[in-house]
């Protein structure tokens, strides 16, 4: 049995979100607790809740300890099938942080899995955007071998949520290794910005015009493509996400939301200054996605590399688990500003 501390490390929902993905790809039962101890609200919330429940459902494990609060799971995985699955997660919490959850699990399901999540939050604080996901992350797994469409239905924001999407992984018999040891030259840089029933207040507009003015003052061109959304009438909200593909195959990327007594101008500065660091460090990988790729690199064959400028507590957590769990090894050097983070087979 796999025993985890939820509170070593960084402490977070990331240590139960990747313990669930592993084990079940592993076969492996897993016994965690302390889950989320330092947080405000410990234990299982509304989304980790419902990330384990669906990740149960495509490996048909055996749970216990799933209740609301809960600092303590068990989890026994059997034979990860995919399917049809309908999850809900009620609150605004994160859509993208339960797909993060299970999608490595789906990546070795038997089968096609298509997912339709509702009732949850697209773009919320302390989570990637949904928007995130589709430039960013599925791009750059779609490079290791990893095919997939998502589909938003309605955006979803906080207090209330409400947003749906659906998600189809396709089998991957086996992940290709990651290998970005150097930035290239920028191709281009392309953007989204999004607002749901804020065309009147021109959210979208504003929060292009400004990111675009920052980039161009600091010599890069962009083409953001403004959305005027409409397909949730109870939530009012907006984003925006930004990214850059260079010619070796680098895809950076930085998003924001929009928040109340937060202008969209600053909204759409603050989205290009985070670009803006990433371009000036030259890193190959940017800091959120950093963490993100790590199980993916540790379970794919040969050895990955990429820089990324800086050592977050979640990239060392998820370091710290798949070296824990699978038979891999990681290394981490400071090369100049940025960190070469490199893993090899043991």
């Amino acid at each position: 049995m796999i025993e985890i501390d939820g509170n070593k490390k960084s402490g977070s929902g990331t240590i139960l979100r990747l313990s669930i993905s592993l084990a079940s790809i592993l076969g492996e039962e897993l016994h965690i607790y302390n889950i989320r101890k330092r947080r405000r609200l410990p234990g299982l919330r509304p989304q980790h809740l419902e990330s384990v429940l669906i990740a149960a459902k495509l490996c048909n494990a055996k749970v216990k300890g799933t209740t609301l609060g809960s600092e303590e799971l068990w989890f026994k995985p059997s034979e990860i099938i995919g399917g049809e699955i309908e999850a809900q997660i009620g609150t605004a919490g994160s859509i993208p942080m339960l797909l993060m959850t299970i999608l490595p699990i789906c990546a070795f399901a038997k089968k096609r899995t298509h997912i339709h999540v509702n009732n949850g939050g697209t773009s919320v604080r302390y989570s990637p955007t949904i928007n995130y996901l589709q430039y960013i992350l599925l791009p750059m797994l779609e490079k290791m071998g990893l095919k997939t469409q998502l589909t938003i239905h309605k955006y979803g924001y906080y207090p209330r949520g409400m947003g749906e999407i659906s998600l189809t992984v396709q089998p991957c018999k086996k992940l290709s290794a990651l290998y970005l040891p150097k930035f290239g030259k920028t191709i281009i840089t392309k953007g989204l910005s999004v607002c749901t029933f804020l065309k009147n207040r021109k959210v979208a507009d504003r929060q292009a015009k400004s990111a675009t003015q920052r980039l161009r003052d600091s010599g890069y061109d962009v083409q953001i493509k403004v959305v005027y959304d409409s397909s949730n009438p109870h939530q009012k909200g907006s984003s925006i996400v930004l990214f850059t593909q260079t010619d070796y195959g680098v895809l950076l990327g930085v998003d924001e939301i929009g928040e109340l007594g937060k202008s969209s101008e600053i909204v759409g500065s603050n989205v290009a200054e985070k670009l803006l660091k990433e371009l000036k460090a030259q890193a190959t990988v940017d800091i959120n996605l950093a963490d993100m790729l790590i199980p993916y690199v540790a379970l794919a064959d040969g050895n990955s590399v990429f820089l990324t400028r800086s050592m977050t507590d979640h990239l060392s957590t998820n370091i710290w688990l798949t070296q824990k769990l699978l038979n891999v090894n990681f290394q981490v050097k400071k090369s100049g500003k940025l960190y070469r983070v490199e893993k090899s087979l043991s």
